[in-house]
Formats: structure tokens, C-alpha cells, sequence
């Protein structure tokens, strides 16, 4: 069983499941997830679509969606007894699911560790009560799990070693775009919370920026689990003509002088293609404060987590303004020292996320867990 419950959980665990299967023909798979989980061959028991939220308000108000999505899939583990349960990401609901799987003696492989190092550290011990094995995606996660005689495999980031598809040129004529004009990318996430919440504030800049650089041209990565008419309603008063890409985020940012991007793993895609960023992030105030009094690291954006320093700049809840991120994408544009020094250090950050094989190591150790059943 593969759980997933965000779009790139979904994807995530679309490219393992195909690494599984290359290893282990004959395996089967039931699961909750999105629309690359079904295209891989997995039995899709709930599409988690709905259930994509982030923030303590947004959880609240589909608490009992998610509930339900969790009932459901405790009930699969106790009817059909899947011989591993492989939780990708999605932190407090695949907990839950892990803690139920435990009980009924199924084994447990959780990948995409939660992010104790930022935040309620203490937890970590819970975690490992309730999984058999943890697979981390950075480096430094090792030796954190390693103290607490946790079982735990570094396997790399799954976006690294995932270039674009073709070369700028080629893309952007696809894209219908002039590889000679000032392409600004705008990535509104792939929660439905986020991009109605931050969407507006996306278009708000490229407002300004259309007024600022005539010549700029604005291409939108919609995330393959985003209903169009979300994306459709919110430009059709744009001041400017967006370009939109469906489903093929590093191919869209490969065509890209800058990107204004939302917080979370869309960030680390624009550092792997050393593209200058802006990141936003706007969440309830109830929430953001609630994350203030958890959150022990001073930034958000993971670039600049990783690299332990402020690299790219944030704009967070009322500073996330147009004028704002406007005025750093200006500077992006019009300061080519400015602009270098940013992609080397996002280069750098790329260096440190993994060769590549991430998927198909994480199929190795998945594999190995199912050999007793073999």
C-alpha cells in the first residue's frame, strides 16, 4: 500500500512504484494518491485531491474529509493486509496510518521524513515506534535518526538528476515563448488553499512587472492535480498574457530569467535549475502564529535551509506584497551580478540534494523489506 496525499507526494511515489516494479515484476500495489499514482499501475482506493491542505485553519475546515480518507484506509490495512505500507510525505495523516499498520503487524517504510530538525523535535521518538524504517531525502537527516536507533537510509532527493526535458530554445517555442524576451515564471503551488490565497497576490506583481518590463513575458506551472477552471478564473483579468504549462514544472522553469514561487518542494525544483527565485508564503494568521511558537530555524523557503543561510529572499504573510516581490524580481533582471551570485549558491544547495537514483533506491529498500514475503 502507497499513501500520498500532496502533488508531489503523488508523483513521488508514481516513479517508486515503476522503480518496484522493474525489481519486482509481479507486485501489486492499492493505495490513495493523484493521477500519476493511477497512470503508474497502483490501485487508487481514494484520490487525496481534495484533501491537499496545508495549515492548522485550512486542516480544521476539512478535518472531516481527511478523516474519512483516514478511516478508509485504516480499513484496507485490517481487510487486505498489504504485506508493506509505504507513506510518502503527508506527515500527521500517514502518522496515524503508520501507528494503525503497527498495530495490525504490517510493516511500515516511511519516506520523506517530517521535519523534526525545524520543528517539536521531541516527537521523533514517536515516529519511530511506528515505522520499521525511515528514508530520507537530505543528508544531515542520518545522523539525527541514527540517535535515536532509528533504522534510517538516505536515498536523495526524487528531483534530483531530473533535468528539462530539452534545451530553452526548444521549450519556449513549445511554450509559445521568445527565448530573446525577459521570462518571469509563476509557480501558485499545488494546494486548492494556496493558490486561492496566494494567486491573487502571483498576479497583483506581474501587474506591476508587465508595467515595469514591457518586453517581460510571464509563463504559469500548473501542477497536474489543479483543476483548470482554478487556474482560468483567476486570469482572466490578468493585465498581461500568462502563458500556461500544465504538469511539466522543470521544463517551465528551464525557460526562465526568475521565478516567484510559493514555499515547499517547488522551491528545491528552481534550485536544481539554478533559475533566481522569490519565494512567498501566506498562510491564516492563526496558523502563522501557531508556526511562529513551533518552527525553531529562522527560515521557510528550503534553499535557504539547506544552505544554513539566507540565499533567496522571503516574503512571508504581509510582506508577501506586490510591490514587494516585485521590487526583488526587478533587481533579478536588472542586476547581472546579483542574479550569478544567486544561482551559484542554488547550485550549490542542488549539489547537496543526491545523484539522482533517489526513486530507484528507495525500490531497493523497499524491495528488501518484502523479502521475507518473496
Amino acid at each position: 500500500m502507497l499513501v500520498a496525499g500532496e502533488a508531489s507526494g503523488d508523483l513521488h511515489a508514481a516513479s517508486l512504484f515503476r522503480e518496484l516494479q522493474a525489481l519486482l515484476p509481479a507486485v501489486q500495489a492499492i493505495g490513495m494518491g493523484g493521477v500519476h499514482m493511477r497512470e503508474a499501475g497502483i490501485d487508487l482506493r481514494y484520490d487525496s485531491t481534495g484533501i491537499a491542505v496545508i495549515g492548522a485553519v485550512e486542516v480544521i475546515k476539512h478535518y472531516g474529509e481527511i478523516r474519512r480518507a483516514l478511516k478508509l484506509m485504516e480499513g484496507l490495512l485490517r481487510d487486505e493486509r498489504p504485506d508493506l505500507l509505504i507513506c510518502v510525505d503527508y506527515k500527521e495523516f500517514n502518522f496515524r496510518l503508520a501507528k494503525a499498520a503497527k498495530r495490525l503487524g504490517v510493516k511500515v517504510l516511511f519516506y520523506v521524513s517530517p521535519q523534526f530538525w525545524a520543528w517539536r523535535p521531541g516527537r521523533v521518538k514517536q515516529y519511530g515506534a511506528a515505522v520499521d524504517h525511515m528514508a530520507v531525502i537530505f543528508p544531515f537527516e542520518v545522523p539525527f535518526y541514527q540517535a535515536h536507533g532509528i533504522p534510517v537510509t538516505y536515498v536523495g532527493h526524487p528531483l534530483a538528476g531530473n533535468p528539462a526535458g530539452a534545451d530553452r530554445a526548444s521549450l519556449a517555442a513549445e511554450f509559445g515563448l521568445d527565448p530573446e524576451r525577459p521570462t518571469i515564471g509563476l509557480l501558485p503551488g499545488s494546494r486548492l488553499n494556496e493558490i486561492k490565497r496566494l494567486l491573487p497576490v502571483i498576479l497583483e506583481t506581474v501587474a506591476v512587472l508587465a508595467h515595469r518590463f514591457p518586453q517581460a513575458q510571464f509563463v504559469l506551472s500548473q501542477a497536474s492535480s489543479v483543476d483548470d477552471g482554478l487556474v482560468s478564473d483567476g486570469l482572466r483579468h490578468t493585465p498581461a498574457p500568462i502563458h500556461v504549462v500544465k504538469g511539466r514544472n522543470r521544463d517551465a522553469v528551464a525557460c526562465c530569467d526568475a521565478v516567484i514561487t510559493v514555499s515547499g518542494t517547488a522551491t528545491l525544483e528552481v534550485a536544481l535549475a539554478g533559475v533566481p527565485i522569490a519565494i512567498i508564503y501566506k498562510v491564516a494568521p492563526i496558523t502563522y502564529w501557531l508556526g511562529r511558537l513551533l518552527i525553531t530555524i529562522p527560515f521557510i523557503g528550503l534553499p535557504n535551509i539547506l544552505a544554513g543561510r539566507s540565499i533567496v529572499r522571503e516574503f512571508i504573510q504581509q510582506d508577501a506584497s506586490a510591490a514587494n516581490i516585485a521590487g526583488e524580481i526587478g533587481r533579478i533582471l536588472e542586476q547581472p551580478d546579483y542574479a550569478a551570485a544567486m544561482k551559484s549558491d542554488l547550485q550549490a544547495v542542488a549539489a547537496t540534494l543526491g545523484t539522482g537514483d533517489g526513486s530507484a533506491k528507495l525500490a531497493r529498500l523497499a524491495a528488501g523489506m518484502l523479502a521475507p514475503r518473496l
